[in-house]
């Protein structure tokens, strides 16, 4: 599936800045480095086991070669088809903004300067419509319990654009424990990093470990692997249009009892009335 306007408005469809790079950016600024990666150095490759949850070695399977990988949850065939159809049309029907490394994106959520520590509700209306029942859904799940989104992203990658998203750990002073995401469209690889590698298990040097995300799955980090673990999506990972709708969660500091508590029963307050448009 193709994704809408891909190059309609030519270089302007280009929303990278500094470092950050596509194939737009490449073709028409000039731009030749084709991702942000880390330096040249030995990295130590995993694939994620969703059965024994080990990060299982790529090389061998001896002693030392899986460990386990606790803070990832994965819930294949989380939507139906019919779900995943009725989803992509309605964001489809929407204006997607031009982001980094090819992405695209529409968000629901606050205004947020994570530097300043300031969050605006601005023009802030609610997550949409179409994501009640998979919130309520999701809360079944004892992983999910209690999981009240007050903030929606969905994310459009296309191999035309080199899409992809660079290695980051996300912010932990606004958003909760939980960073949960459904993929659509087609399967893809979130790889999750560790530049200081594992000395006490003998690994010098970065390690990644690649999970695999079937098309209409769940995936959710925590502990570890939301706070330890760097996550990106590699632009050799995207071979069909792939769309991602990411949900997060208030921190401690934005719940009852915590010092921005007030702000945080407006905020989802706001969230869970599922009326919201794009903002």
């Amino acid at each position: 599936m193709m994704a809408p306007d891909i190059n309609n408005d030519g270089v302007s469809s280009c929303g990278c800045k500094g470092i950050r790079r596509c194939l737009i950016c490449e073709k028409f600024k000039g731009k030749t480095q084709t991702e942000t990666r880390e330096p040249e150095k030995t990295v130590h490759h995993f694939l994620y086991d969703a059965e024994t949850k080990l990060a299982v070695c790529k090389d061998g399977d001896g002693e030392g070669a899986s460990f386990p990988f606790p803070g990832v949850f994965l819930w294949e065939n989380f939507i139906s088809e019919e779900e995943e159809k009725e989803l992509i049309g309605s964001m489809d029907q929407d204006v997607w903004n031009p982001s980094q490394s090819g992405r695209r994106k529409q968000d629901y959520g606050p205004k947020v300067n994570f530097k300043k520590k300031k969050v605006r509700l601005a023009n802030f209306n609610g997550l949409p419509g179409l994501s009640q029942k998979l919130v309520l859904r999701m809360q079944q799940e004892p992983n999910l319990q209690g999981f009240q989104p007050v903030e929606q992203c969905n994310l459009d990658y296309h191999p035309q654009r080199g899409s992809a998203i660079d290695s980051h750990l996300d912010d932990s002073w606004l958003w909760g424990e939980r960073l949960v995401t459904v993929n659509m469209l087609s399967e893809t690889v979130l790889t999750m990093s560790l530049e200081e590698g594992l000395p006490e298990r003998g690994l010098v040097g970065g390690i990644h470990v690649a999970v695999r995300l079937p098309r209409r799955c769940l995936v959710a980090l925590y502990g570890e692997a939301r706070h330890r673990w760097k996550h990106a999506i590699h632009r050799e990972d995207i071979q069909e249009r792939r769309v991602c709708s990411t949900y997060r969660e208030l921190s401690a500091e934005f719940l009852p009892a915590g010092r921005q508590a007030e702000l945080g029963a407006k905020l989802l307050d706001i969230a869970l009335t599922f009326r919201g448009t794009p903002v």
